[in-house]
């Protein structure tokens, strides 16, 4: 496409500049979309919190920013009854929002002022194998369509089986689905590309649930309901469908899909995965968010610390100067 040449009148509108922070907000929304190819939903969430800023602040000079101004919001945040888990979301985007500037050459308040909160160490709720597996059996106790007994069960499998989160689960296709292997790609945070792994579990329920549907619909998941058949399923009804399996088994607590996320990881760990591989099949990209699977229960631990009690192997080299030897003994 040939780009319109700029008269004079258009350079001048062109290369006006204003240092307010809405205007420089605007040009870091640009960025997000268009060089860093964020995905729409972080857009929207840096969006959030940087414009919240803005209307407590006033719509005022980047170089006029103070610390103080800081304080103040994130102070106006609690009193509004946030979260400081959510708090500290504001002082992420507000970190990344003066980077952003500072890289452009606008003076303001420089990001690593801005400190976290500390938040407590977040508890995961996970179930034990046999309660995942009473919920991977549930619809073929408690479903009386043929058709949906296959969907569901699918659909469990492949939540627990893959880690995938519900978007990308509900956004599936058919033709991404390869039953010949064992594994495929989902696009992830990012426009990232990434492989997703299918349990023998998994690979035999969608087979058996893909060759049972006689409809055209390209997703995977559908609606079965006579009103949206054929409609890819909806986050509420995945969450609804794995909550209500669950309540029928007489699992009393809340269970999520997220909650079969916690229940793959510490299942991985207890047949001693290593964590920086759950790290990467959870596509985490800090350790730290992986360590929190660490939980698992002290009988485990306790099989590790038994190992003292066994004689040594004398002919197993260590080499302690191996960098991974020595990251893993040092830092985890």
């Amino acid at each position: 496409m040939k780009l319109k040449k700029l008269n004079l009148s258009d350079k001048k509108q062109w290369y006006s500049f204003s240092n307010t922070l809405s205007s420089h907000l605007e040009r870091f929304i640009n960025y997000l979309q268009y060089t860093k190819n964020a995905s729409p939903k972080t857009i929207e969430n840096y969006s959030l919190w940087v414009n919240r800023f803005i209307d407590y602040v006033w719509d005022i000079d980047a170089s006029e920013i103070k610390m103080m101004h800081i304080q103040d919001f994130r102070t106006y945040l609690i009193k509004q009854g946030l979260s400081p888990k959510t708090v500290n979301y504001h002082a992420v985007g507000l970190r990344s929002f003066f980077k952003f500037m500072l890289r452009n050459d606008v003076e303001t308040l420089s990001p690593e002022k801005i400190d976290l909160a500390k938040i407590p160490p977040r508890r995961v709720s996970y179930l034990s194998e046999q309660q995942v597996q009473d919920i991977l059996d549930a619809p073929s106790i408690f479903e009386k369509n043929p058709l949906k007994i296959l969907r569901d069960k699918a659909v469990l499998a492949t939540l627990y089986g893959t880690w995938l989160r519900v978007t990308e689960l509900i956004t599936l296709k058919t033709k991404d689905i390869r039953l010949s292997e064992n594994q495929f790609s989902v696009i992830w945070k990012g426009s990232k590309l990434r492989s997703v792994f299918l349990t023998q579990d998994a690979k035999e329920k969608l087979k058996k649930y893909i060759l049972s549907r006689s409809d055209d619909s390209e997703f995977l998941f559908i609606s079965l309901s006579p009103n949206s058949y054929g409609q890819p399923l909806s986050r509420n009804s995945v969450e609804s469908l794995v909550k209500k399996y669950a309540e029928l088994v007489w699992i009393t607590e809340k269970v999520t899909p997220h909650t079969l996320r916690h229940s793959f990881a510490t299942s991985l760990l207890r047949r001693w995965a290593d964590i920086r591989s759950v790290q990467a099949l959870l596509w985490h990209s800090s350790i730290q968010t992986t360590q929190i699977y660490t939980h698992v229960d002290d009988k485990y631990l306790q099989k590790v610390h038994d190992l003292l009690d066994k004689k040594p192997d004398f002919d197993k080299n260590i080499d302690v100067g191996d960098e991974k030897f020595a990251d893993d003994l040092f830092n985890e």
